[in-house]
């Protein structure tokens, strides 16, 4: 490690030198097959052709000029994303925390164009939502919030999937404006709610004047079979926030507003200096049209069935194993126990994955994943699962 860098990251030992689709490359031109697409980020993969020809021509003819000018290729997306989505208008910033945040203070104007003073903004336990100030206090695991005291006010807290919870508050807080939830919980260990979960809360902010708030950093731009995960529910959020795989590596987070809250912000009340520059926007714009031209949305949600059906075919009566669970290709296998050394030991038989909350093992590969590269995903993990002490 550089001690020209902080320390945020920890001991990091691979170095990774090229990439190609599910692949990556070390500097000894060792081969790797990534199964956690740079956490959910590189959903065309690495090395994309469209993707490096859009950048390479965009840069070579205009890469910022701020928001004090029109920028044609931010209008062309934002059309897109409100025509895929359902939403009205669209705010471009540079990452998923910074769409969240775009969408907590959203609520919080909303909450005061209704007159109310302290406007309050309903969270999850164990949701992750970023790392500013903000988006920290509003998820929900204490490992992240510790040494940053005092935290931000303005939130309470709900367990995950619990839509009786939701009532409980609604009748004890007149100030809550807003339900802010992940329709999927990545972080928090690839969490799934019941499938009526996002319609319940739907009808609960309805009926109390909220909005709903999805985040969708993780679980959009194809992840779980449908370009928003919500659309599975056939409802409309009020706001929806998305970044990852929206730029397949290319910084750009999005929050999309419907109704009210898409006319709420007026100049001078939000901005970004590099938000939906041209570079960026061209280049989300490309991963956009590959995604939906080349049926790739509809691919997560057949090849996520069958890596599932693998993985829970394999690992039936494996003593490790806890659960298996998944939707797309957004698929957690959670161990009886944690398993601290399981990614180093994935590692050096050149398969990449992640570990979340201790005991999850996450996997979040590219869409473009071959048929054989996803049984070779399912033969090898199960093979380290089961030599796992």
């Amino acid at each position: 490690m550089s001690y020209a860098l902080m320390n945020t990251y920890g001991s990091r030992t691979l170095s990774f030198a090229r990439g190609k689709g599910a692949w990556l490359f070390d500097t000894h031109n060792k081969g790797y097959l990534d199964a956690i697409s740079g956490i959910a980020v590189c959903g065309l993969g690495h090395a994309h052709p469209a993707v490096a020809e859009t950048i390479a021509r965009q840069a070579a003819t205009l890469v910022h000029t701020s928001n004090l000018y029109n920028i044609p290729q931010q209008e062309k997306l934002g059309e897109t994303l409100c025509q895929l989505s359902g939403m009205d208008k669209v705010f471009f910033g540079n990452s998923g925390a910074e769409a969240n945040e775009c969408a907590i203070k959203l609520a919080r104007f909303y909450g005061h164009s209704k007159d109310i003073e302290t406007p309050v903004i309903i969270v999850m336990e164990n949701s992750f939502h970023g790392r500013t100030l903000a988006t920290l206090t509003a998820t929900g695991n204490r490992k992240v919030q510790a040494g940053f005291e005092p935290l931000v006010q303005g939130f309470v807290r709900a367990p995950y999937g619990d839509v009786e919870a939701i009532r409980t508050i609604a009748a004890n807080n007149p100030n809550v404006v807003a339900v802010l939830v992940e329709p999927i919980q990545g972080e928090g260990g690839v969490n799934i709610p019941a499938s009526d979960y996002l319609n319940l809360l739907r009808e609960i902010c309805s009926q109390h004047d909220w909005l709903l708030m999805l985040d969708e950093v993780q679980t959009g731009n194809g992840r779980t079979g449908k370009y928003f995960a919500y659309q599975h529910n056939g409802i409309i959020p009020d706001v929806v926030t998305t970044a990852k795989g929206l730029g397949n590596g290319f910084p750009i987070g999005a929050c999309l507003a419907k109704g009210i809250a898409a006319d709420l912000f007026q100049p001078g009340n939000h901005g970004s200096t590099y938000g939906g520059s041209p570079l960026a926007c061209a280049t989300a714009q490309t991963v956009v049209d590959t995604l939906v031209q080349e049926n790739l949305i509809e691919r997560a949600a057949v090849l996520g069935t069958k890596l599932l059906s693998g993985f829970q075919r394999e690992l039936a009566g494996c003593e490790q194993v806890a659960a298996v669970r998944g939707k797309g290709l957004m698929i957690g296998i959670e161990l009886k126990k944690d398993c601290p050394n399981l990614v180093a030991d994935a590692s050096a038989q050149g398969l990449l994955i992640n570990v979340t909350a201790g005991k999850v093992i996450r996997l979040l590969p590219p869409l473009v994943l071959s048929d054989a590269d996803a049984e070779l995903l399912v033969s090898s993990l199960c093979k380290l699962i089961r030599q796992t002490a």
